[in-house]
């Protein structure tokens, strides 16, 4: 098949899907919201094995290298104490350096930013994206890769329906290493380490600098902290320092200070003293809601869905990046077995949605696991 493939959506699992396809020989542009480059987004990830077979896909396996190593596990007490500790060397490569190493693969004439996808319909013979300037593109099958907030998704699952937001949050920081205070540095470097307790479960580690860094000096801790929350204080957590209402997350920057000092306050009131300054050491913190989301399809006539615009996984499986891969993968590999779209899309579809209800179960069960309301 000769298809033109539009891909709604270009972080990660937009561009797997854009370079997998280009290079299979269809004509892939991708088009992304954001105003500017998604670099400096990501802290490190845990690259499971569908991302190593997507780096040698691409012929880039020395991305695998750029990333730094916790060579134990270990569990604090509030007190501080190490309570238990396990040898359990684990790599996190840069999100930073996978992301720009994928969008240098696709043509800057096939990648383009400022481009807000508002609407999208689809029949048998075809689908088209109307964008929020107003103008439309038509194509012969249109991937939604355009993560929890999907557009595109209402398309094949329907209006009203989409993620499940579960009672909890996380709370995040990536701080330099050098602003990390000698004693917190001393306990939680070099290793991933955990504490859990009622209505709180943190962990935390080193993850590459800015620009994939990992020579000791250069690196980032990255502090993700649990916190249940009912929905009204969500809603209220939610706004930002412009007064908008977000409905997933508020990146770096966008907290109200008053409600950053009060995580710092409570970090220091609940966690352990080398968490609460971790916490303390970061001027930006961040928040993202967490959300289930298992729907029973994933395409609809010349629209297929793609990572968390398909299926919204808790962190806790660490699996996102790999999911998204997983998917691209197949779509590839379904388009270049059946010559009729509708076909691939149906293999593709009987693939990928058990694949990824098993991952939103998996992280339903471990965060059953956690004394957090609502998990």
């Amino acid at each position: 098949m000769s298809l033109r493939i539009l891909v709604v959506g270009g972080s990660i699992g937009g561009l797997f899907a854009a370079v997998l396809l280009a290079r299979a020989g269809f004509d892939v542009t991708v088009t992304e919201r954001s105003e500017h480059w998604l670099e400096g987004r990501g802290a490190g990830l845990v690259a499971q094995r569908e991302v190593f077979a997507m780096l040698r896909e691409a012929g880039i396996e020395h991305v695998a290298r750029v990333g730094v190593t916790a060579y134990e596990r270990i569990h604090l007490d509030r007190q501080g104490t190490i309570i238990r500790r396990e040898h359990m060397p684990q790599t996190q490569l840069s999100w930073d350096v996978l992301f720009r190493t994928f969008r240098d693969l696709v043509p800057d004439a096939r990648y383009r930013i400022k481009a807000k996808a508002v609407m999208v319909q689809s029949d048998g013979s075809g689908a088209r994206v109307r964008y929020a300037d107003g103008h439309e593109e038509t194509a012969d099958l249109i991937v939604g890769a355009d993560g929890i907030g999907s557009v595109v998704r209402e398309t094949v699952t329907g209006a009203g329906v989409g993620p499940r937001y579960v009672g909890y949050a996380t709370w995040r920081g990536l701080v330099p290493e050098t602003e990390m205070p000698a004693s917190a540095a001393h306990q939680l470097f070099d290793r991933f380490a955990f504490h859990d307790g009622p209505g709180s479960h943190i962990l935390g580690y080193l993850v590459p600098g800015a620009n994939g860094a990992t020579e000791p000096g250069r690196r980032r801790y990255n502090w993700v902290w649990y916190r249940p929350y009912a929905i009204a204080d969500l809603d209220r957590i939610l706004v930002d320092t412009g007064g908008v209402k977000r409905p997933f997350s508020l990146a770096p920057g966008h907290v109200r200070p008053e409600i950053a000092r009060l995580v710092r306050t409570q970090a220091a009131e609940l966690l352990p003293a080398s968490f609460a300054a971790a916490v303390a050491a970061e001027p930006r913190p961040f928040i993202h809601a967490i959300f289930d989301h298992a729907p029973p399809r994933m395409v609809s006539a010349r629209v297929a869905l793609l990572g968390d615009a398909a299926f919204v996984a808790r962190p806790h499986t660490a699996m996102g990046v790999a999911k998204a891969a997983g998917d691209a993968f197949a779509l590839r590999d379904a388009l270049l077995a059946h010559r009729d779209i509708g076909a691939a899309l149906a293999a593709y579809q009987a693939e990928r949605v058990p694949a990824g209800q098993a991952i939103v179960a998996y992280g339903q069960r471990l965060g059953r696991g956690l004394d957090l309301a609502g998990s």
